[in-house]
């Protein structure tokens, strides 16, 4: 049981966003999703008639103020504040400009941020709500070629276990899902990315990437999905503060 009403998603137009949405959704919640492509995400609106389209840039603190006043205006406050949205790009350290590094961090680290803190006096209030943050196993290990992000998503999981002590006399939960190598298209970027540098072929950098897997897969995203769910519902209410991976046994 999900005791809540109004949801927000960030970079809810694609991959595990949207299913994360549209499970929420599915689960009788009023649902606001944000990213920067507004045709993605009136795509998404159109698949259940609970999905409200914002295009908003979680960078942006103003940006971000203007999509809680007007969404919490129409449909509530937030009760489950999902900070999915990401970015990633791969080169080796030494060829990582400082404008590039600022970017993947503005994005994954600072926007994860501006994503939740509008909503923390008011859930404290309440006292009731939950906060979810998608990190990705690169919260949890190192992987080559990928620094500023995983710098990031290190921060993000800091960020995550810093609020849930803050928070945790509020009865709100802060909590992480961590999921490795995800089908989406971000997934397919990454892959294409490689495969102009490399010359190898797209199979063969598939594979590769499946093979940090443990159990030879990728995973889907209406697994981190329902592993959500399951987080913001009232069984969970005595989970906060854990970093949850995703990852056939990846990492621990």
């Amino acid at each position: 049981m999900i005791p809540f009403r109004h949801a927000l998603v960030t970079g809810g137009g694609s991959g595990v966003g949207k299913e994360i949405a549209l499970a929420l959704a599915g689960a009788g919640l009023d649902v606001t999703i944000c990213g920067r492509r507004e045709a993605q995400l009136a795509e998404v609106a159109r698949e259940d008639g609970r999905v409200f389209p914002v295009v908003a840039d979680v960078t942006d603190e103003a940006s971000m103020a203007a999509l809680y006043e007007n969404a919490e205006a129409a449909r509530g406050p937030f009760d489950i504040v999902v900070a999915n949205a990401g970015m990633a790009s791969s080169a080796p350290a030494f060829k990582v400009s400082l404008a590039d590094w600022q970017r993947t961090l503005d994005v994954n680290l600072t926007g994860a941020f501006l994503t939740v803190k509008p909503a923390l006096a008011g859930m404290a209030k309440r006292r009731k709500g939950r906060l979810v943050f998608v990190a990705s196993t690169a919260s949890l290990k190192g992987y080559p070629y990928t620094a500023p992000y995983v710098a990031a998503k290190h921060g993000v999981l800091g960020l995550m276990r810093a609020l849930a002590v803050e928070m945790v006399k509020t009865g709100i939960t802060v909590n992480a899902v961590c999921p490795g190598f995800v089908e989406t298209d971000m997934l397919e970027e990454s892959v294409r990315r490689v495969v102009e540098k490399t010359g190898r072929s797209h199979a063969d950098i598939r594979a590769e990437f499946r093979k940090d897997n443990p159990q030879g897969r990728f995973i889907q995203p209406q697994e981190v999905a329902a592993t959500v769910l399951w987080l913001v519902s009232e069984e969970a209410q005595s989970i906060t503060g854990q970093a949850i991976s995703i990852s056939g046994g990846e990492t621990w």
